[in-house]
C-alpha cells in the first residue's frame, strides 16, 4: 500500500495557485506540507490559506520539513537552482516545463539527477491524457507520414510583461514556453526532425521593450520524407491547439478533448472524445509522480527524455539567427 507523499510547492505564482495547490487538495497520493517563494508577503498569505509552514529559503524548507518531493513552478531561469538545491538534499522534483533553458543546462541537470538518484518529472500533462496516449495507435494506420501541421495559439493581453518577455530569463519566447507542449507531442509521436528552420517575431506589442518572441513559425523536415510546420503564438487569438499528421492512408488529428482518424478525402473514420477534455490534469500528474516514486509506474517525462526538446529549441533559434536550416542533433550532448 502506498504511503502518502509529502509535497512542497516552490514558486507561488499563478501556475501554483491555479493548478498545483488545488491539485494537491484533490489528489489521492500526496499532501501539501510547505510552500516557498522569494516574496515574503505572498509566502505568508499562501501558507496561512493552506495552513502549512511558509519559507522564503528553499534550503531551509528542505532541512526543516524534509518533503518527499518538490513541485517547482518557478521562472525558467530559476529552475536550475531549484533542481540543484533539491538534488543536494535528496528531494525529488516535479518541474513545470521547460526542463532547461538550453542544451548545455539540460545535459548537466540530467547528469546531476542520475548522479544523485533523484527522480525528476517534467509537467507535460498530455503524456498522461488518454486521448494523446491513444494517438500512436491511430498513426500506425495511416502509413508512413509525409505531412505534419501543428498550431498552438492564444491571445495574451501583454506578451511583453514580466520575465516571459525577456529571452535571457525565459530561454526563449512562446516557442520555449507554451510551444514546448507541441514540441513534446512532435518528438513523442515522430521523433526529432532532421532539419529545422524557424522564423520568430516580437512585434505584437509595438513600442514595448521585449525580445522573447510572441509568435514563431517552424518548418520541419525528416529524412524519411516527412515535412511540415508548427505555428505558435501567444498574441494571436482565438485559442487553438491542434496537431495533424497525414500519411497515404489518411490523417490523424489531435485537439483538446478529441482524437480523429480521417480517410484521404478528409472524411472521419473514427473519433474519440474525452469529456471533460482536461480531467484534473495537475492532480493526475501528482498522483502519477507519487507512483513513480513508489516504483509502481514508469516516469514518462524524465530528464533524458527532454534532451531532444532542448536540442529542438536550440536549433530553432540558431536557424533564425543564421537564416538556414539546422540539424537539431548537433545540439544533443
Amino acid at each position: 500500500m502506498s504511503v502518502t507523499k509529502r509535497a512542497a510547492v516552490v514558486g507561488l505564482g499563478s501556475q501554483a495557485h491555479k493548478d498545483h495547490l488545488p491539485a494537491l487538495a484533490d489528489c489521492r497520493l500526496a499532501e501539501l506540507v510547505a510552500v516557498c517563494d522569494v516574496d515574503a508577503d505572498r509566502t505568508e498569505a499562501t501558507a496561512k490559506a493552506h495552513q502549512v509552514p511558509g519559507f522564503t529559503d528553499l534550503t531551509r524548507l528542505l532541512e526543516e520539513v524534509r518533503p518527499d518531493f518538490v513541485i517547482a513552478a518557478v521562472p525558467h531561469h530559476v529552475g536550475r537552482e531549484v533542481i540543484e538545491v533539491c538534488a543536494r538534499a535528496g528531494a525529488h522534483v516535479m518541474k513545470e516545463k521547460p526542463f532547461a533553458t538550453d542544451p548545455h543546462e539540460a545535459a548537466e541537470l540530467a547528469a546531476l539527477c542520475a548522479k544523485t538518484g533523484i527522480e525528476l518529472m517534467v509537467t507535460v500533462q498530455r503524456r498522461l491524457h488518454p486521448l494523446y496516449a491513444a494517438a500512436p495507435g491511430l498513426l500506425a494506420q495511416i502509413g508512413t507520414p509525409y505531412l505534419i501541421e501543428g498550431r498552438y495559439t492564444f491571445h495574451c493581453p501583454d506578451p511583453a510583461a514580466g520575465w516571459r518577455g525577456r529571452a535571457d530569463l525565459a530561454g526563449g519566447g512562446c516557442l520555449a514556453d507554451m510551444g514546448y507542449h507541441l514540441i513534446d507531442l512532435l518528438i513523442w509521436y515522430l521523433g526529432l526532425p532532421d532539419r529545422i528552420l524557424a522564423d520568430t517575431s516580437a512585434a505584437a506589442a509595438p513600442g514595448a521593450d521585449y525580445d522573447a518572441e510572441d509568435t514563431a513559425l517552424v518548418h520541419l523536415a525528416y529524412d524519411s520524407g516527412l515535412y511540415g510546420s508548427l505555428l505558435v503564438s501567444r498574441s494571436a487569438g482565438p485559442r487553438t491547439e491542434r496537431l495533424a499528421v497525414t500519411g497515404p492512408h489518411g490523417t490523424v488529428t489531435v485537439e483538446r478533448g478529441t482524437l480523429r482518424r480521417l480517410d484521404p478525402a478528409g472524411q472521419v473514420i473514427e473519433s474519440l472524445v474525452r469529456e471533460p477534455a482536461w480531467p484534473c490534469a495537475p492532480a493526475t500528474q501528482i498522483d502519477h509522480f507519487c507512483r513513480v516514486l513508489d516504483g509502481t509506474s514508469p516516469n514518462p517525462s524524465g530528464p533524458a527524455a527532454h534532451l531532444p526538446h532542448a536540442a529542438f529549441l536550440a536549433a530553432a533559434y540558431a536557424s533564425q539567427a543564421a537564416n538556414r536550416p539546422v540539424d537539431p542533433k548537433e545540439f544533443l550532448a
